[in-house]
């Protein structure tokens, strides 16, 4: 018989906080006893089979996330052990029928389809519990419901807040010698490949859990009610690795098809490129969500970036400069022998009065960013309130700029949301857009950025360009854990960089601990900030930073390229 023991059942904390929307814990209860929740824990028969424990937890995850355990519907129950029971086999089923595409195989096979049509809500299944309707019994697996071990919900909320934001403890092993596999950029060292600033810790990492559900989804980095998975095999079909390709998404839309764009994706413990992995598609949000915003005073930014995205013009006829104006001389001389006074304009200098730079800034939407943050708001908030003020400030400076905001929801459904595009103005339509950014889904920040470098490199239209990625710096997905999606991330942004694009990595609000953006970010410049006013003081000296190591990497990168070129000819030749 294949048991977890008492030890191992926390490794289905992520599967419960996949499936509840939030940070909740795994632990063992009496052997023999039924599986129940507190709200903040699920406690299991550590000595049932793992198809069972999954079984067990996937259920009681349910019901939090339908939010059948409320402190409400507990004390409606209190007291009520046969109303109990028929309202967990209503609930019970109509909560795993509302996320069946989100479970795995073997629980699917649980839901009565006729129990979970017949209520629409907690509200109604309470009701019909307390009916003389004819309610068959729930199955054992469902275990029960303890209506007065039930946490009130700021309890819930506080603690929850508290652990996601606990200290990681990543194996040593899973990371140790990634930094040449994710971040090849190489001895390039500038002072701001450090983070900016302090703050508290990134959340708890998520263990992997075993049995039917073989692959990572995160709990609080995804948690969005939203969030539907597929589990269909279906591969795409594309000539390249940034093709165009018709891909079957799931996302809560049956029979849809959406048109992507195809990226590799490094794997570093393979040390090579899957190609053709991920499918990135551009999505609108809806209409439904979209609600007032206000665009920000962006004074205190203007003065640190006035000056980076001007470009060296060279200027005629000015009264000093580094050369000659051969022209403007000799019309000087030719006045001053006619007896004219001559013109003392003479020169020829440098300056800088062209706008040289476009800026794409790419906003993480992902669950996690839906976690309060550590001054007042959530962390979208606060990341949405700085990826605005830079928008703004950069498009009146007269700079290109563009916003993009992402969330994933598997490999084959990475999504951009094009809040503002090159040339467009900061109209009405941008700013509904900004306020329909609801976060939801997880954060496959690999595609992101390849995808965001692409539209970059092809719409920019400047010699000088810079990526700017506002996230948490949570790198998380199914199949997207651990060190290998923070090793993608890093692998992404040193590809980007080797190709002339500056990257700069910003988390605020988050208390993300330096050490984890280290891994994700690698030596591109980066900062976490408390609170998106600390960017003024900051943001000069890290766009300089990003613009600067960017290009000495694109040289090297060229210089290495020719390098290899002659080699070839030579080899040839011989």
């Amino acid at each position: 018989m294949n048991t977890p023991g008492p030890e191992s059942v926390g490794r289905y904390q992520l599967l419960a906080s996949a499936l509840a929307g939030r940070l909740v814990e795994v632990a063992p209860v009496e052997v023999g006893s039924p599986s129940w929740t507190d709200g903040m824990t699920i406690f299991v028969d550590p000595d049932a089979e793992v198809v069972d424990v999954v079984r067990s937890v996937a259920v009681q995850a349910s019901l939090l996330s339908a939010g059948s355990l409320s402190p409400e519907m507990g004390a409606n129950l209190g007291g009520r052990a046969a109303m109990a029971r028929r309202y967990l086999a209503l609930e019970g089923h109509r909560a795993l029928k509302a996320q069946e595409d989100l479970l795995p195989a073997g629980v699917c096979t649980l839901i009565d389809l006729n129990l979970a049509a017949r209520t629409r809500s907690p509200t109604d299944s309470l009701t019909r519990a307390a009916s003389r309707e004819a309610i068959a019994d729930p199955p054992p697996i469902f275990g029960m419901i303890r209506p007065r071990k039930l946490r009130p919900a700021d309890e819930r909320t506080t603690a929850g807040s508290a652990a996601q934001h606990a200290p990681v403890r990543q194996r040593e092993e899973d990371w140790r010698e990634l930094d040449d596999a994710g971040d090849s950029d190489g001895p390039v060292v500038d002072r701001f490949s450090s983070p900016v600033g302090g703050g508290g810790a990134l959340g708890r990492l998520l263990k992997k859990f075993a049995g039917d559900a073989r692959s990572g989804r995160s709990g609080s980095p995804a948690a969005d009610a939203a969030t539907r998975w597929s589990r269909s095999s279906n591969r795409v079909a594309a000539t390249s690795a940034m093709s165009s390709a018709t891909t079957p998404v799931a996302d809560g839309v049956g029979g849809v098809e959406r048109r992507g764009t195809t990226y590799p994706e490094w794997d570093v413990f393979r040390r090579r490129y899957r190609p053709e992995w991920c499918t990135v598609i551009e999505v609108d949000e809806e209409r439904a969500n979209r609600a007032p915003f206000e665009l920000p005073a962006a004074h205190a930014l203007r003065r640190p970036l006035a000056r980076l995205g001007l470009d060296l013009q060279r200027q005629h006829r000015q009264l000093q400069g580094d050369d000659i104006d051969i022209d403007a001389a000799v019309e000087a001389f030719v006045e001053s022998v006619a007896g004219s006074a001559p013109d003392e304009a003479v020169y020829i200098d440098s300056l800088r009065n062209r706008r040289d730079l476009s800026v794409l800034l790419l906003l993480d939407i992902s669950g996690s960013a839906g976690e309060p943050g550590t001054v007042g708001q959530t962390v979208h908030e606060h990341q949405r309130a700085a990826a605005v003020t830079l928008t703004v400030t950069l498009h009146d400076l007269g700079d290109r700029v563009a916003l993009y905001a992402f969330r994933s929801r598997g490999r084959s459904a990475v999504e951009l949301v094009p809040v503002k595009r090159f040339g467009e103005g900061l109209d009405a339509v941008v700013v509904e857009r900004i306020g329909a950014l609801v976060p939801g889904g997880y954060t496959r920040m690999g595609a992101a950025i390849r995808h965001g470098a692409a539209v970059l490199e092809a719409s920019g239209g400047t010699p000088r360009r810079l990526l700017v990625v506002l996230s948490d710096g949570f790198a998380y997905d199914h199949g997207y854990e651990r060190a290998y999606g923070e090793a993608d991330a890093r692998m992404a942004l040193a590809e980007a960089r080797r190709r002339g694009c500056g990257c700069l990595c910003v988390s605020i609000g988050a208390g993300t601990d330096p050490d984890a953006l280290r891994r994700v970010f690698g030596t591109a410049a980066h900062a976490t900030l408390p609170r998106e006013e600390q960017l003024a003081d900051v943001i000069g000296p890290l766009f300089q930073a990003a613009l600067r190591s960017a290009e000495t990497q694109r040289r090297a990168w060229q210089r290495t390229e020719r390098t290899r070129d002659r080699l070839k000819v030579d080899r040839g030749a011989n």
